[in-house]
């Protein structure tokens, strides 16, 4: 009787364990999936994670076949169908799939244009937000006169006849599309998925660069993508054992109504500053908006920037400021500043908001800027005489 029940435990532990084994490798990622955190779905097998040095907003998981998942954190995950594939039976709620090709983008995130034409995909951009003569760099606009790309309203008020008739396959917004929640669900009614940009919410600069790595492998470009991040990676390489100088620098530029605007303390542009050896002058700054840029008073800026050791104006927002006196005649106040009476004060181009691939290059500006008295060669910056 004891062998007897001995044997049916045997046999019973066996099934469990058989049962086990074929739950975890027939019909999706089986745990190793579950460990890294790629969803588990019916036919697909999970393969790898994509591996990411800086980024910390999205993931992209691998599947066999050539099935990709882009999951961006605080936001939609996509499931990326090669070309002919056949799209899983069973796609768990909330994931939505992409068959590719993707190639009629309508694109209203405007810094991610440079990383499409850093990874050579920018023919996958159909329809743009930004009118041609709008655009600070050659690609969008010659790709705009010739017809490749065609304006399609706004982020805000997009041509929604024209993404119908383009037969559009994906939207690509910024997080500025959730101040008006209506344009995203109307582009959504026509079919139109709608990928939301978070790559202003990376910490570091070079976790915004890397976002190229999620639109390499939306298009395609997986390799191309690659090689560019390492380029901007291997750019900053000196930089990684230099001293910082401890000088501070105030990052700002002001408003029409008298404002003054500076970046939260935890934004990419803090960080830049960083790398590039100095500390910027706003470190402290609180504020729990989900904003990237404060607004302040003059009189509070001035508290703090009246020592800084260096001043940034921030010309692609402002591009009024070219000299000294045009500075001046903002604010006469800024002549108090002690940057201002050392004539250590710079402006930078209207590139720095849409060329998301100069950010390397803009941070070795800066670091010419903090270490050398007459620096040259300087691509996106320039001195306020």
């Amino acid at each position: 009787m004891k062998t007897s029940f001995k044997k049916l435990a045997a046999l019973v532990l066996s099934v469990c364990m058989l049962v086990l084994m074929l739950a975890g490798c027939g019909g999706g990622s089986g745990s190793e999936a579950e460990e890294t955190g790629a969803p588990d779905i019916s036919g697909l097998t999970y393969e790898s994670e994509m591996e990411l040095q800086k980024a910390t907003e999205f993931n992209v998981y691998h599947y066999e076949g050539g099935y990709d998942l882009i999951d961006i954190h605080e936001g939609d995950q996509f499931l990326l169908v090669p070309e002919g594939a056949e799209v899983p039976e069973s796609v768990p709620e909330g994931i939505i799939v992409l068959q590719k090709p993707i190639d009629k983008i309508y694109l209203a995130a405007t810094a991610t244009m440079a990383m499409f034409c850093s990874c050579n995909a920018l023919d996958h951009i159909r329809m743009s937000s930004i009118k041609e003569n709008d655009w600070s760099f050659d690609e969008p606009r010659e790709a705009m006169a010739s017809g490749d790309i065609i304006y399609a309203g706004k982020y805000s008020a997009p041509d929604y006849e024209t993404l119908f008739d383009e037969e559009c396959d994906l939207a690509i917004e910024s997080t500025m599309i959730y101040h008006t929640p209506e344009v995203k669900e109307m582009i959504e009614k026509l079919d139109v998925p709608v990928l939301v940009d978070r790559s202003s919410y990376e910490e570091d600069p070079l976790g915004r660069a890397e976002w190229i790595k999620l639109y390499g492998v939306l298009t395609d470009h997986q390799e191309d993508a690659d090689a560019f991040f390492n380029e901007q990676m291997e750019k900053l390489k000196d930089l990684d054992d230099f001293e910082n100088t401890e000088k501070t620098v105030a990052f700002f530029y002001l408003t029409a109504d008298g404002k003054v605007v500076v970046r939260k303390s935890t934004d990419y542009v803090p960080k830049m500053i960083e790398i590039a050896g100095a500390r910027y002058a706003f470190a402290d700054l609180e504020d729990d908006s989900d904003r990237t840029s404060v607004d302040m008073s003059v009189e509070t800026f001035y508290e703090t920037a009246v020592d800084a050791d260096y001043i940034i104006y921030n010309g692609s927002i402002d591009g009024s400021v070219k000299t000294m006196d045009d500075l001046l005649a903002k604010d006469p106040i800024m002549k108090e500043l002690k940057a201002v009476k050392d004539n250590k004060c710079w402006v930078t181009g209207d590139s720095m908001y849409q060329r998301t691939d100069i950010i390397a290059d803009m941070i070795l500006d800066f670091h010419k800027a903090f270490t050398e008295d007459d620096p040259s060669d300087l691509k996106y910056i320039q001195k306020l005489q």
